[in-house]
């Protein structure tokens, strides 16, 4: 039985790159483009080190993802209820 090569999350990566936060899934595809290669290549610990790194960065452009959009409804909310009671007719 062969082993596999670690989880690349570059679907992932791909997904954030294109949904949330561009410079966070660039860094994810970078280092999910690296799974395979390093791994084949021998280097099974360098593989799973970019495999790491390639989940960190899809888990930080997800989470900033959110943390952009609450602030967004947070803001709109309050300015919008603002805008409501204080109108100029």
């Amino acid at each position: 039985m062969s082993e596999q090569p670690p989880k690349s999350y570059l679907v992932e990566s791909i997904l954030v790159t294109l949904f949330c936060c561009l410079p966070f899934g660039i860094a994810g595809i970078v280092n999910a483009s690296k799974v395979e290669s390093r791994f084949y290549a021998g280097d099974k610990e360098g593989a799973q080190r970019a495999s790491d790194e390639a989940k960190k960065w899809m888990k930080w452009g997800i989470i900033s993802a959110a943390i952009f959009t609450v602030l967004y409804i947070f803001i709109m909310v309050v300015f919008g209820v603002g805008a409501a009671t204080n109108s100029f007719y």
